[in-house]
């Protein structure tokens, strides 16, 4: 597969298009369980503009998934949407890979310690005295995700295999950092697929789970990052992921509703525009 060398990744699925007489929810849907009248809240595929909605559903092989392999090309982008904190600046010389790491733990300890005393804690008690860097430290690896290509995160692991038949990797436990309030959402992804000649080592299913989710994250755009990653290096007859979590910005803060979860998905090719694989999925989900 050719990939352009500056794909424009800020390109949002919602443009690509459906069929509107099909229903929604099933697509792109957004729910939130636990609190008194659950309901969708979100549909990204609401925002069709009407010169794509004749086009037709999105499937393999097609122009509109052509469009989805340039337009949205996630597969060699370490880093979705913003600049990458591997990017050396130009009037800078190149540093090392340890001496990077250096610099931005020093900078990262240097601003926890001036959060720490904005909020009136005392850094010279034995608790909080090495608290900044190992802060550092670990936000760096929360957001390692920002410095993996995930062409290479694959390594070779996809295989030709005469199959055509739903293959589901269930429970990839998920965590990462909304990018609202910085705070942890925990919570787990199935990932299904209609194979089209090709597979994928099972194990590249939850290590690319991985790397969306160490980045500052919402739990929308990773579900649709990781479709459409896998959709991109596969080429899937179709493809669907489900993810659900629960966010501490609404436990810990705001309105504190312990034991609400989200819940969204994305569907690609055949499993968006086959109500039958569709279901397949979903009800293979449901088995216990």
């Amino acid at each position: 597969m050719k990939l352009k060398n500056e794909p424009n990744l800020d390109q949002d699925l919602a443009t690509y298009p459906v069929t509107p007489t099909q229903p929604r929810h099933k697509k792109a849907a957004v729910w939130v369980s636990g609190l008194e009248t659950p309901e969708p809240i979100v549909d990204s595929t609401d925002n069709l503009s009407n010169a794509t909605q004749d086009e037709g559903i999105l499937e393999p092989h097609s122009k509109t998934a052509s469009l989805l392999t340039t337009s949205f090309n996630v597969v060699s982008a370490r880093n979705h949407g913003i600049t990458s904190r591997l990017d050396v600046k130009s009037d800078q010389p190149a540093e090392s890979d340890s001496e990077r790491e250096k610099s931005q733990t020093k900078r990262l300890t240097a601003a926890v310690h001036t959060i720490i005393e904005c909020i009136g804690e005392d850094l010279d008690r034995e608790g909080l005295r090495d608290t900044p860097e190992r802060y550092a430290k670990a936000m760096l690896h929360f957001t390692s995700g920002y410095e993996e290509n995930t062409q290479d995160l694959i390594n070779g692991a996809i295989f030709k295999e005469d199959c055509d038949e739903l293959v589901i990797v269930r429970d990839i436990h998920v965590s990462s950092l909304c990018e609202h309030h910085l705070v942890p959402f925990i919570g787990k992804m199935d990932i299904g697929y209609i194979p089209n000649g090709r597979v994928l080592g099972l194990s590249k299913f939850a290590r690319l789970a991985e790397v969306f989710s160490r980045r500052l994250q919402n739990q929308e755009r990773l579900t649709k990052q990781v479709a459409s990653c896998i959709f991109e290096l596969l080429n899937p007859q179709g493809i669907a992921v489900v993810m659900e979590a629960s966010h501490m910005c609404m436990v810990m803060r705001g309105v504190e509703k312990v034991g609400s979860t989200t819940i969204t998905s994305c569907m690609l090719g055949s499993m968006r525009s086959n109500g039958k694989a569709r279901e397949e999925f979903l009800t293979l989900l449901r088995r216990g």
